[in-house]
């Protein structure tokens, strides 16, 4: 009987096991996805309030993971936060390595979207929401990939640190905190997930990987005009609102010097490689001579190469005025600028200056960014990201590229630490919406994201 009684159960348990559901493994693709679609649902905006948030709720999932509640630190920095943990080797055969990304996303407007920006959506193979490209993509892909690596028994043989900003998106306080701290804990070289990546072609098919190892610096210059104003019916010789509008079409009219280093020199050359068209013959051109005037203007004429060649300043705010029924008294003009390596702000506020044409303009200086050369482009490195990009696609090469607007990667390389952008998510140009309305990425994007993570730590922390 007691036989009996013990094969039923048997049975039953058997039963029992086979219809439920199998347990995901620790950060596999289901995993991660399932982090990235909650972590949206935190609206991490400047002013919201809700950074901290985010930043606890990653602390909560690492510890979930099996790290130690005690080597992650949140810490609180007026409206929003910093993350950093550190993953300690049992015994260190090399110094530190850090990974990093932000914690903060750009604003979005819900009347403005298809779906809520702050839900994330999956729906026709793409899952929807703010930041799921910028940057909670490769956060959560870093984050399962150390949870399978750590419930796998991975054992670094350096200590990886894990730092997540709080405010990329505008003033980079908090990056310009956590670079020092990284150069005071003798940091070697960091790997920002929010920079680099891959192209897909309009079928899908991977065709190129950057391999962020510049950028371009960042300024915002506020340029104000004033004057008496006055009544409506009376206007003078001059009006604020006006002098600002032939300044703005000034810049906006305005082209800089073309400008070439070694990264976007070895990255226009491959890229016009894989382009038989005009274009392709532009890069190959300005590659060989910056002083090609032809193909600097087919380089400029392209939205996507004209941020590669030189700074660009575009008027992108204006506020003016108080009165339907008077001269406007004063009127501000926001210009924003992406510095090429190698000029320094002030020299471009001077060359504002002179385009502006107007010597009673005011300057002010917003947020403006360190100005930083390349990184060295290290044999370990690139060696890491290539055997990463190899296992995605067979014998496509990984490029070291310049990224036209700064990233947390700035503040580091401003302090000497080696930077570079190693961004797991392969992308067709027609799919981003960055800062946009409907930011989306393929759902097919994760698995290959998690390779593309755990052969770069392999290759660099083991």
């Amino acid at each position: 009987m007691k036989n009996a009684i013990s094969r039923v159960q048997a049975a039953l348990l058997a039963a029992t096991l086979l219809a439920a559901p199998a347990l995901a493994a620790p950060g596999d693709a289901a995993d991660a996805k399932r982090l990235l679609m909650d972590s949206v649902g935190i609206a991490s905006v400047k002013g919201r309030g809700e950074t901290p948030k985010l930043a606890r709720f990653y602390r909560d999932w690492l510890v979930q993971a099996g790290f130690a509640a005690a080597d992650i630190t949140v810490a609180d920095m007026a409206d929003t936060a910093t993350f950093h943990m550190v993953w300690r080797a049992a015994k260190a055969t090399a110094r530190p390595i850090a990974f990093t990304g932000h914690l903060d996303v750009v604003e979005a407007d819900p009347k403005d979207w298809t779906r809520d920006p702050f839900v994330a959506v999956e729906e026709g193979g793409f899952i929807f929401g703010r930041g799921v490209h910028d940057n909670k993509f490769d956060i959560a892909a870093l984050l399962a990939t150390f949870a399978r690596l750590k419930a796998a028994g991975f054992q670094p043989k350096r200590d990886i640190h894990l730092f997540l900003s709080g405010d990329e998106e505008t003033d980079g306080i908090t990056s310009a905190a956590q670079a020092k701290q990284a150069q005071a804990l003798g940091i070697e070289l960091m790997l920002n997930s929010d920079g680099g990546g891959g192209g897909l072609d309009a079928a899908g098919k991977p065709y190129f990987y950057k391999l962020q190892a510049a950028e371009k610096s960042y300024a915002d210059f506020t340029m104000t005009i004033t004057d008496p104003g006055g009544h409506s019916s009376a206007p003078g010789a001059s009006n604020a609102i006006a002098r600002a509008g032939l300044v703005a079409a000034r810049i906006a009219a305005h082209r800089w010097p073309a400008q070439i280093n070694d990264i976007t020199r070895a990255a226009l050359a491959d890229a016009g490689r894989q382009r038989p068209d005009e274009l392709g013959q532009a890069m190959t051109r300005f590659a060989a001579d910056a002083r090609d005037a032809g193909a600097v203007a087919i380089l400029r004429a392209n939205p996507g190469t004209i941020g590669q060649i030189a700074t660009t300043c575009v008027p992108t705010m204006v506020t003016g005025g108080h009165a339907p029924n008077a001269l406007p008294q004063k009127v501000a003009l926001t210009v924003n600028c992406r510095i090429f390596p190698g000029t320094s702000i002030a020299a471009v506020q001077t060359e504002l200056a002179r385009i502006a044409e107007d010597p009673g303009i005011s300057f002010a200086t917003g947020v403006d960014w360190p100005v930083t050369p390349p990184s060295p482009l290290r044999a370990d490195v690139t060696a890491a990201v290539q055997a990463a990009v190899s296992a995605r696609s067979p014998g496509l090469k990984a490029t070291p590229g310049m990224d036209a607007g700064a990233t947390d990667s700035v503040f580091w390389r401003a302090l000497g630490i080696p930077s570079y952008g190693v961004s797991g998510l392969f992308m067709r140009a027609e799919d981003v919406f960055i800062h946009g309305l409907d930011e989306r990425i393929p759902t097919s994007a994760i698995a290959p994201a998690l390779q593309h993570w755990e052969i770069i730590l392999n290759r660099l922390a083991r």
